[in-house]
């Protein structure tokens, strides 16, 4: 299902000319000597599209440092005086729009915490009624996308029109490789729903981890994200947050100079037919992978009435260890992940489940009707 939401093209609200779209800057404005010599490194890379600074940070805990406030917009002002970026803030009460708006910020972000509250952003929403200004919506820490699609329509509600989502991934147990789990399928459902939205990726908040960073933009870009934020300090190792995911100036031009940009469109004829040659073939086997799906569940409510009739439960643990080990060796035997090959397996198996249930739960009159809505 798509959502028609009211927003301006992403280049008529950015235009520096610059490819790919970069915003960098501190993760927080410390000093104003450290905000404004960061800025003017970034600035002299020539690759820098706009420049960012945490000014009130929302923290875990109570004592750690929650941004310098409001005297830090004083500092990102002499920032772009000195350097022509334009500024990102991120904002969490109607009294940081304020601020910042009067302190001539050029684009707003609601960060992850805030969008995980409607009443937070809807606060945010109200402050911005009638105002011209660039808002980009990070995703919840949560792994909610009716709480992202929520945040950035009430935005657009409150007549911004220059829209954008920022993804910077999202909390998960468990998780060690990174930060935040990236959870692309969540982007890219997004995206799907409002092809329109300009997506920004944010690999500092998703790696946690400098030496990472190229290879989450990398991926961004190959998915067709319109930019990147990255966390840029003149000394990272001294920064007061989030030191270990900062880059410096040099650094992130390194990033930039290495990333490899892609087309979403096809230009050329031959191309074009070649993938729609490629495409085609994987429609047909789709059309099998469903028509087999289907025979499976057939056979799995055939299952579930014997089962009924002969008063055995529906899971028997060790049948479906089975099947998962011989199903993800068979998998590995043909080159595809074990874990894709798993998560795979499950879906199928937990379909097969529901529907015995419905089957050994309910009168077989109700059966055929619970099984063509479902």
């Amino acid at each position: 299902m798509k959502l028609n939401l009211n927003i301006q093209p992403l280049n008529t609200w950015i235009t520096s000319g610059k490819e790919p779209l970069v915003i960098a800057g501190p993760c927080s404005a410390e000093t104003e000597d450290q905000l404004v010599a960061t800025a003017q490194l970034l600035a002299k890379t020539g690759k820098i599209t706009a420049l960012r600074a945490g000014i009130w940070k929302p923290r875990t805990r109570p004592g750690e440092f929650e941004g310098i406030g409001s005297i830090g917009l004083e500092w990102l002002k002499r920032a772009k005086e000195e350097t022509g970026l334009p500024t990102a803030v991120e904002v969490a009460t109607a009294k940081h729009v304020e601020e910042a708006l009067a302190a001539g910020v050029d684009i707003l972000w609601v960060g992850a915490r805030s969008t995980a509250n409607p009443f937070t952003v809807q606060e945010i929403a109200d402050a911005l009624q009638g105002v011209d200004v660039p808002v980009m919506v990070k995703n919840p820490v949560n792994p909610d996308l009716s709480l992202w699609i929520g945040a950035l329509e009430r935005i657009n509600n409150a007549g911004i029109t220059k829209l954008a989502a920022i993804h910077r991934g999202f909390s998960s147990y468990g998780n060690t490789t990174f930060r935040n789990d990236p959870m692309w399928d969540l982007a890219i459902s997004l995206k799907t729903q409002v092809p329109d939205l300009p997506i920004i990726n944010d690999p500092s908040h998703i790696t946690g981890n400098r030496d990472l960073i190229g290879y989450i933009a990398q991926k961004a870009f190959d998915l067709d994200m319109q930019g990147v934020m990255i966390e840029s300090h003149i000394d990272p190792s001294v920064a007061w947050t989030d030191a270990k995911q900062q880059v410096t100036p040099a650094a992130l031009s390194d990033i930039i100079d290495n990333l490899t940009l892609r087309k979403a469109e096809v230009k050329s004829a031959a191309v074009s037919d070649k993938l729609a040659e490629l495409r085609a073939k994987i429609d047909k086997i789709d059309d099998l992978i469903i028509q087999k799906v289907a025979e499976r569940m057939n056979i799995a409510e055939q299952i579930g009435k014997y089962k009924k009739d002969n008063n055995i439960t529906i899971l028997q643990v060790n049948r479906w260890e089975e099947i998962l080990k011989k199903t993800t060796d068979y998998g590995k035997a043909l080159k595809l992940d074990a874990e894709f090959t798993e998560k795979l397996l499950e879906l199928v198996h937990t379909e097969s489940i529901r529907r015995q249930g419905i089957i050994l739960n309910e009168g077989q009159e109700q059966v055929e009707e619970k099984l063509t809505q479902a």
